[in-house]
């Protein structure tokens, strides 16, 4: 070999070295409880993330429809490069206003019990502030590996995120007396649930790995990701797991479940009727994907009072001040009903006879408040109604959680409408904050503006602010006031930022009876 050939093959392989050594810079294995674990750099080199990171064993076979299990360790070092799949559910690529941003991407299959971590902490002794998301989907979908739940930004403005995935539909939660005798607990149908306490116990045991401080969590869902977060709020399964907590769409003055385990026992005994099955060992022998194929549209299977993860309704366990009182940030968008084709389309007519039949006694007054003469005043007036609704709801809810809890909650009404060819349609649509929440806007195609930038800015940071403190408010953002139930009014998050009253005090007046009324 030549001279000059020599010194190019050990150039090229010095340079190969160096490329490696800076792809691997800072990206040692980090130890967890089950083994080691490798993650890989996100788009932003300083942030770190570890996909499809398992806190549970794969509840398959005779674990299905089981309280989730502990983890097998394993040997050598796990790569965390890729997402698990998704829990078993209809897959959708894009639906209404939510475009495939907002969708699970990728397979599913039973072995789902997965979470995926983004941070940007250099070593394991920074005690970052960490945020687990829980995922909304109407308990029949969703998944942690949304692109809009990318946890980036957040971990480079100091935040550990976490997302999880848990059990959906028949998978997730039904419950059957055959499933309850053989629970040591007696109880069944919540094993989504128990799937999110079992995640937050993992991060518990494993986040300061990350940077992360295990006695600063903060649970944060959206949706059916909020009605989780309630359910953990309640749950003494979950005690001492997290200390605060974020609920968006969001808060009601009633805010269940109530259904009964019994009641829903009975729609597991008609599904299984449905399917053929005479015993659990029958509908544990059936493939995920028959099961799946049975119950869409066909039943509905959601959390239930099952006596262990719930002892009570979530309403009954705050009212006896039981529950695990942490501070709480919540709200709502404007337009939370606007997927639906009737929303604001209702004649007039029609407008007046679902008031009448469902608002009783107060529906001459609220037929005065929100007049319906023609389609057009309708049209206004169903969605001033629907909004008006939500924010008095949520009120009374803080005012109830107020009766037993010591510390603050903080409400919030999202405004901005986002850009682009679903606005018209869809208004300020059901999950439209998530992109602002998250910083998230370079996940979606969408014409975004300065002002879309600067709201994401602002938003996100009210977020960590809260998941760090407790409290939304820093340095440069409008005032955020605690929910007082003297100040009749909630925090608008859009084009304005700041306090705003709910509604006029007769509107409040007439809505807060219809509620009271409605939920005795």
């Amino acid at each position: 070999m030549k001279t000059h050939s020599i010194f190019f093959f050990l150039s090229i392989v010095l340079l190969a070295g160096c490329l490696t050594a800076q792809n691997n810079k800072g990206l040692e294995p980090i130890h967890v409880e089950q083994g080691l674990l490798l993650g890989v750099p996100g788009s932003d080199p300083s942030v770190t993330v570890y996909k499809g990171v398992p806190f549970a064993a794969p509840p398959v076979g005779n674990l299905r429809w089981r309280a989730p299990q502990p983890p097998a360790a394993w040997d050598g070092v796990r790569t965390a490069d890729k997402f698990s799949a998704n829990a078993i559910q209809v897959m959708v690529k894009e639906l209404g206003p939510w475009t495939p941003e907002y969708q699970p991407q990728g397979p599913t299959s039973e072995d789902c019990l997965y979470l995926n971590i983004w941070t940007a902490a250099k070593s394991s002794t920074e005690m970052r502030p960490v945020m687990v998301y829980i995922p909304g989907g109407a308990f029949t979908g969703g998944s942690g590996n949304c692109p809009v739940y990318d946890g980036e930004a957040l971990a480079k403005k100091g935040v550990i995120v976490v997302t999880v995935n848990y059990r959906v539909g028949v998978i997730g939660f039904l419950a059957l007396p055959e499933l309850t005798k053989e629970s040591e607990h007696h109880s069944s149908g919540n094993y989504g649930l128990l799937d999110q306490v079992a995640a937050l116990g993992w991060v518990k045991k494993n986040i300061a790995a990350f940077g992360g401080d295990p006695n600063n969590v903060t649970i944060v869902g959206q949706s059916a990701g909020a009605m989780s977060v309630h359910c953990l709020i309640a749950s003494p399964l979950a005690k001492g797991l997290f200390h605060r907590a974020i609920a968006q769409s969001g808060s009601n003055y009633r805010s269940g479940p109530g259904q009964s385990l019994t009641s829903l026992e009975q729609t597991g005994l008609q599904f299984a009727k449905a399917v053929g099955a005479a015993s659990l060992s029958d509908l544990r022998a059936m493939s995920a994907e028959d099961l799946l194929a049975a119950s869409t549209n066909k039943f509905s299977f959601r959390p239930v009072v099952d006596g262990w993860l719930l002892p009570k309704s979530v309403d009954e366990i705050i009212a006896e001040g039981k529950q695990n009182d942490v501070a709480t940030l919540t709200g709502w968008v404007a337009d939370e009903g606007s997927y639906n084709d009737t929303y604001g389309k209702l004649p007039a007519e029609e407008f007046r006879n679902q008031v009448q039949r469902q608002a009783g006694t107060e529906a001459v007054a609220i037929l005065q408040l929100y007049p319906a003469a023609t389609d057009a005043e309708a049209a206004v007036s169903q969605k001033n109604l629907s909004r008006d609704i939500a924010m008095v709801s949520m009120y009374l809810w803080a005012a109830t959680r107020r009766q037993t809890a010591a510390t603050n909650a903080y409400t919030y009404f999202f405004t901005h409408m986002e850009p682009g060819e679903t606005q018209q349609r869809y208004l300020t649509f059901h999950s439209s904050e998530l992109p602002y929440v998250f910083d998230n806007l370079k996940q979606s195609p969408r014409p975004w503006t300065a002002e879309d930038r600067h709201l994401a800015e602002e938003l996100s940071d009210y977020w960590v602010n809260f998941i760090s403190s407790g409290n939304p408010n820093g340095k440069g953002l409008p005032e955020w006031p605690a929910f007082n139930p003297k100040r009749v009014e909630t925090m608008e998050l859009g084009e304005t930022m700041g306090p705003r009253p709910l509604t006029s005090q007769e509107k409040f007046r007439t809505l807060e009876k219809l509620l009271q009324n409605s939920a005795h």
